[in-house]
């Protein structure tokens, strides 16, 4: 019998790029991330060493809390042979008006990267990283901001590639708004949801009661990304209209543009006149049947999904989970690494 075809191999580098909104990364680009994300999982899951970032330092700066986000850095610079110190703003100098341009320099010249998380305070989050990244001379890392979660999102259309092959086209999205009583939440996720799926032929259609509009500048990316990569992006005013015939359903919630520095608690006053904004079996029968019902987490069960929907056949919430290891991996391996990385290309689809 004919040998088998060696499996092929690939290599790539990207050191010292910043990872601060998939608006920067071409197409291209993300396909090489998502590839090293599928091959890191291959190698995680076959326990093979893949040690790319032997004693490395990233520094991960944290504004506000986290569990995925944390440990999926934590756990892959681990992973990849090296160590990450986790940082709170109390903790730091931060906290007493040290300039984004001192923190940048210094934490830069001890280690190897810089990843914050910067998001509850729309305006702030998105220029403190880039004046971080200005100064520092390693690359900085958004592992989320106001306008974009670039992490989170890349790990999503892993997931949705995953499930429904690596040709997306013509998909259809429901990103939605959803009731939460227990705290004014991020946009940066539904942001970076519509301006990335679009690029990759997916149909999106956001959803939202009048008060929850998104970041300007991210709706009008989101249509010209759609425009560009030939899918399509439209906004409708109800769950319903999101939710028909969709083949995956995003729904989370998000505080109010207007109040949320000044104000988190009246974008979670103005919610209460939407707690019906909930995904539930009703809803998720408009979808296609093989609808994948999707989450970044934590989700605020019995107000933005019933427990037979979060739990149910459709939901892949772990699976969407896990792949923040991988994706935070491949880019921490990609963008940190003196040498190129190689990797299997093909993985999702």
């Amino acid at each position: 019998m004919p040998a088998e075809p060696a499996a092929e191999i690939r290599q790539a580098l990207f050191n010292g790029r910043d990872w601060i909104t998939t608006e920067e990364w071409t197409d291209a680009e993300l396909d090489v991330m998502l590839d090293v994300a599928s091959d890191l999982k291959r190698k995680f899951k076959g326990r093979v060493a893949h040690r790319y970032l032997p004693d490395q330092t990233i520094f991960l700066m944290f504004f506000d809390k986290s569990t995925r986000t944390r440990n999926s850095f934590e756990a892959g610079i681990t992973q990849l042979g090296g160590h990450g110190h986790f940082l709170t703003a109390d903790a730091m100098q931060v906290s007493h008006g040290e300039s984004a341009k001192d923190t940048g320099i210094i934490l830069s010249s001890y280690g190897h990267a810089i990843a914050i998380r910067h998001d509850l305070i729309p305006g702030e989050g998105n220029a403190y990283m880039r004046e971080v990244a200005r100064w520092a001379e390693a690359p900085v890392i958004n592992m989320q901001c106001d306008i974009d979660h670039p992490c989170q999102t890349l790990a999503d259309l892993m997931t949705i590639r995953e499930k429904r092959g690596r040709s997306t086209r013509a998909l259809k999205v429901a990103v939605s708004w959803a009731y939460a009583p227990s705290y004014a939440k991020p946009l940066s996720v539904p942001q970076g949801l519509i301006m990335l799926l679009p690029r990759f032929g997916m149909d999106v259609v956001l959803a939202h009661p009048p008060e929850y509009n998104l970041m300007p500048e991210t709706v009008a990316a989101a249509e010209r990304n759609a425009a560009r990569g030939g899918g399509r992006f439209r906004i409708a005013d109800n769950m319903e209209e999101a939710f028909r015939d969709a083949d995956v359903v995003i729904p989370k919630s998000w505080g109010c543009l207007d109040t949320m520095g000044a104000d988190p608690s009246e974008s979670l006053r103005i919610a209460k006149k939407y707690a019906h904004w909930i995904c539930d079996a009703g809803r998720m029968k408009l979808a296609r049947p093989d609808v994948l019902y999707m989450h970044p987490l934590p989700a605020d069960r019995g107000n933005e999904v019933t427990d037979e929907v979060i739990d149910g056949p459709n939901s892949v919430v772990y699976a969407e989970a896990e792949n923040r290891l991988h994706t935070a991996k491949a880019i921490m391996a990609l963008t940190m690494a003196e040498q190129a990385v190689e990797y299997q290309p093909g993985g999702a689809g």
